[in-house]
């Protein structure tokens, strides 16, 4: 029999439950380290917090203006925030166009707390994707995955700075859920008037500064760019779990042409598709009719012709409109579309090299000279029949400015880009912002439907 001090533990039975109690901590630890803490850990390091103080035109009302005074338009410098990750270990990132759209100043908050000045090399506003680089070498790379081979129903982690403003630390903040379905299209609505095409959506939580963070799988290997979610209305902004990433492999593409060129050449294929309004005609059939056909333009020269009815591009089947603007989104100038299509009870098939989107619009003086347009008002919305309670009216345009353009009278322009127009004033603003050969897209109302054009200026 041992004895042993009262108090004092028998130091033969001490060590092996120490050593019990270190093996159950280490089984108790390997089974808290799921691949989720795993995707997290090695995601983190390359995820940046970004910042951006931009110029924004509110309208300032004093206490009695009410009563005397018109109100007041102003600028102010307001400051919003986002979120990137670093693509290349000297100093490239990746966010939303969104994040940084109108930015005086850019600052990239690396997860350690260090401040960077970002410059903006370049941004995509119809892919939602913008380039901006710090000067700092020998960063953490993320690590890059696919997005064509993702499964529904299997795990990925969302990465990310929600809310950093009010929160006092850098390091990413992180969110689990499942790849809930891909090839997802998002239609242009009043809080977002941008189309999002082919996105991947998931109910990780997604909530507002985590636009432009990443989206990995369980290997922790980055498929996808956080970039929009549906929200609950009613004053809640934040997470409902209907999510949505932008492809990596198409931001990944935006991004390298923005570091060669600056800027994103739109490929030009010279048809003009039947939008929303058409889709129930050819729900069981397939397929989306050519409405225009460009003279002389890719698709002409190999005698595709109006009122053709595409029914694959590229191997892939085209359901509706939207699965024609998304092939065309992953198109580069010079890239070879193989179409099928039926016309006149036949089906053929014909291929043909993409162009540059053609400087055939008119200038921008030409534009606002060639417009008369007026701002949407409830009367106006009740006389006209109008689906949309705000924008700027056409009333008049002139046969130039129609042809190069495509508008016609009656069209009500929502929006430019991801820039809402809910004034006759703010349109002839943007417009004006614009530089020569700067492609846009351009979202109106026409017949109760929303269409869009891509146009560019000389």
């Amino acid at each position: 029999v041992r004895l042993a001090a009262c108090g004092q533990p028998d130091r033969g039975l001490v060590a092996p439950a120490r050593a019990q109690r270190a093996a159950e901590n280490a089984a108790l630890n390997t089974s808290r380290r799921t691949a989720v803490v795993d995707a997290a850990t090695r995601v983190a390091p390359a995820v940046v917090s970004v910042t951006v103080a931009s110029k924004r035109r509110v309208t300032d009302r004093g206490p009695w203006d009410f009563f005397f005074l018109p109100p007041q338009d102003t600028e102010r410098l307001v400051q919003s925030s986002g979120t990137g990750f670093v693509i290349r270990s000297d100093g490239v990132v990746i966010t939303n166009q969104h994040v940084v759209a109108g930015a005086t100043t850019i600052t990239v908050t690396l997860p350690d707390g260090t401040d960077l000045e970002g410059k903006l090399v370049g941004e995509d506003p119809t892919t939602d994707i913008a380039v901006v680089r710090v000067d700092r070498r020998n960063l953490p790379v993320i690590p890059l995955g696919k997005s064509t081979d993702l499964m529904i129903g299997e795990w990925v982690v969302a990465l990310g700075n929600p809310y950093a403003f009010l929160l006092g630390n850098s390091e990413p903040t992180v969110t689990a859920g499942v790849v809930s379905a891909t090839n997802r299209n998002i239609l242009p609505n009043d809080a977002q008037p941008g189309l999002y095409l082919d996105m991947i959506q998931t109910d990780a939580a997604i909530n507002p500064g985590n636009s432009g963070g990443p989206l990995a799988n369980s290997l922790g290997e980055v498929v996808g760019v956080n970039s929009s979610i549906f929200t609950g209305g009613g004053g809640n902004t934040g997470s409902i779990g209907l999510g949505f990433a932008i492809p990596i492999e198409r931001a990944l593409r935006v991004a390298d042409e923005i570091l060669k060129s600056g800027a994103v050449r739109r490929a030009w294929t010279g048809l003009e598709v039947a939008g929303p309004g058409a889709m129930q005609d050819w729900k069981t059939q397939g397929g989306v009719t050519v409405m225009r056909v460009a003279p002389g333009g890719p698709a002409a020269e190999v005698g595709v012709s109006e009122g053709a009815v595409l029914l694959e591009a590229n191997g892939r089947r085209l359901r509706n409109y939207l699965d024609w603007e998304a092939v065309k989104l992953d198109l580069h100038v010079g890239d070879r579309v193989a179409v099928r299509f039926k016309r006149g009870g036949r089906e053929e098939s014909r291929s043909f090299l993409t162009g540059d989107l053609p400087t055939t619009t008119a200038t921008k003086v030409t534009i606002l000279r060639g417009l008369d347009i007026v701002t949407v008002t409830p009367a106006i919305q009740t006389e006209r029949g109008l689906q949309s309670a705000k924008g700027a009216l056409i009333l008049r345009i002139t046969d130039d400015v129609r042809r190069g353009t495509g508008l016609q009278d009656g069209d009500v322009i929502l929006a430019i880009n991801r820039t809402l127009i809910t004034t006759a004033k703010q349109l002839a603003e943007v417009i004006e912002s614009f530089g020569s050969q700067q492609a846009f897209r351009i979202y109106f109302e026409r017949g109760g439907q929303t269409i869009f054009t891509d146009l560019v200026f000389r």
